[in-house]
């Protein structure tokens, strides 16, 4: 009875094990290679599955989602000959779970030494000015050899990116010190040019307000020289409207000399030879005056008498 009970439990145990065995359950972007006796059977989908316990096999579970692996920094030499330290990213994914384990080993080993030989052949081709200023032409030219390469692994090669470019540590000081040098150069070149433009502004300023100053001097010129003109040709008609006789002009005249005398710088002025006749005009006015006047002699004698008594 003992002996029956053991044995009851061990094909219970071995029915599990069985039907453990024959369930597979792959997760979802997942995939698993089957063997039957070593060889190639079929490959395993997301989803539950049935096979053949104790006679197919799971050899490889792989992982269908993108995948980004870091490689470590790799020494590279340039067209130049210096040696630069260059670190890579590479995004992949798996699109055939059987070619990517039959057709290679291990193909993360693969894609870095691809990597780092494909890298070494694109970076040996240029100079280390050219290599710091062309990432996505590296990045570019990276991708397209990887991706053709790695196709019949079943790896598709998504991107692939420099983290950095790393020159040696006196290149990186001569560049500090050139970039300085290429700032200090800008700033006073900058600076010149500010200064040239601030003084063309103004010259520029200052004409202007030439041109506008002469403007404005030359208009009130012309309208003081046109008051000038209408107050003498008011004056003019004026004078022509009073009808004034020679005397008038001449006593006029005689008021004027004083005036023309005036101020301390005047040590010299002309009498204008009008002078003598507003003179004979003006002395033949009171002449005129002395003779038709009452009480005065105008005889030879020149003394003042009364009028006679009338008698």
């Amino acid at each position: 009875m003992p002996s029956v009970i053991i044995v009851l439990v061990i094909l219970v145990v071995l029915v599990f094990i069985a039907l453990i065995k024959t369930i597979q359950v792959i997760p979802q972007a997942s995939a698993a290679i089957v063997e039957r006796f070593g060889r190639y059977t079929r490959t395993l989908n997301a989803g539950l599955n049935i096979v053949v316990p104790f006679i197919d096999t799971i050899r490889n579970r792989i992982d269908l989602r993108e995948q980004v692996v870091p490689f470590p920094p790799q020494p590279v030499i340039t067209q130049d000959n210096l040696v630069v330290n260059i670190d890579t990213v590479i995004y992949y994914q798996v699109t055939d779970a059987r070619a990517a384990t039959y057709e290679v080993a291990s193909y993360i080993q693969a894609i870095e030494q691809l990597t780092v030989t494909t890298l070494r052949n694109i970076i040996g081709g240029m100079d280390l000015e050219r290599t710091l200023t062309s990432r996505e032409e590296i990045n570019a030219a990276l991708r397209g050899v990887l991706d053709e390469a790695t196709g019949k692994w079943g790896i598709r090669v998504n991107r692939v990116e420099l983290k950095a470019i790393e020159p040696p540590t006196s290149i990186q000081d001569s560049m500090e010190k050139q970039m300085r040098a290429d700032r200090d150069k800008r700033a006073a070149i900058l600076t010149a040019e500010g200064i040239r433009q601030s003084q063309i502004l103004t010259a520029e300023g200052e004409k202007q307000s030439a041109i506008l100053r002469a403007e404005g001097e030359a208009k009130a010129a012309a309208l003081r020289a046109e008051g000038e003109a209408q107050a003498v040709r008011t004056v003019f008609e004026a004078i022509h409207a009073g009808d004034p006789d020679q005397k008038l002009l001449s006593y006029q005249y005689l008021q004027m000399l004083p005036k023309i005398a005036e101020g301390d710088a005047n040590k010299l002025w002309i009498v204008p030879s009008e002078i003598g006749d507003a003179l004979k005009g003006l002395s033949g006015a009171f002449g005129n005056l002395g003779n038709g006047a009452p009480g005065f002699d105008t005889s030879a004698k020149g003394q003042r008498r009364e009028n006679p008594p009338v008698d």
